[in-house]
């Protein structure tokens, strides 16, 4: 993998916001030292990339706060040879997560501009294993299922069928669910 500036900020990031509140997959941990969250991040942001907070990405769209990406991940359980759908791409930093441990991401966006701009930063980051689709997140996308894990990074009222449906026997899933105001971080499996 491409050595990127700031690794200091990033070892400080995983050590001080994420293993430091009980993330403890060496894994998960090694791929949040090694992806750069600053080039998933729009300038004046940017110098905000490694604090423990959502920050603005355009189109009213955010980047999640890192413990958030390292939680739900760590829920995922992904091994190396999943096949990972994620629902919410924004600006792809989730999926170039998912892309250091599992064999294929499928990541769809419902608004074409932002999809572009994660297409943007994963060809950017050299990324491979990540297909990005523009389409309604609830219906899930057929042609690559069935998938391993499944992670839904907005919140949902509930899990959309189309979705558990799509999900391999053995399949987990992880979803914030609730009301806008409140969720609960779920993780299912099938």
């Amino acid at each position: 993998m491409v050595s990127y500036p700031r690794a200091d900020e990033r070892i400080r990031m995983v050590e001080s916001q994420i293993a430091a509140r009980g993330i403890r997959d060496p894994r998960v941990l090694a791929v949040m030292k090694e992806i750069p969250r600053h080039l998933f991040v729009p300038p004046p942001y940017d110098k905000s990339a490694y604090q423990d907070c959502p920050l603005p990405i355009g189109n009213g769209q955010t980047i999640s706060q890192p413990y958030i990406v390292a939680l739900m991940t760590e829920l995922l359980m992904a091994q190396p040879s999943d096949n990972i759908l994620e629902i919410g791409t924004g600006c792809g930093y989730q999926a170039a997560i998912l892309s250091g441990l599992v064999r294929k991401v499928t990541t769809m966006e419902r608004i074409p501009e932002v999809a572009g701009l994660a297409r943007a930063n994963l060809t950017m980051l050299g990324s491979k294993n990540i297909d990005v689709i523009v389409g309604d997140g609830t219906q899930g996308y057929q042609q690559n299922a069935p998938y391993n894990g499944i992670i839904i990074t907005a919140a949902t009222p509930s899990v959309p069928l189309p979705l558990f449906e799509q999900l391999a026997e053995g399949g987990r899933l992880v979803a914030p669910v609730g009301g806008r105001e409140i969720q609960e971080l779920i993780r299912l499996r099938k």
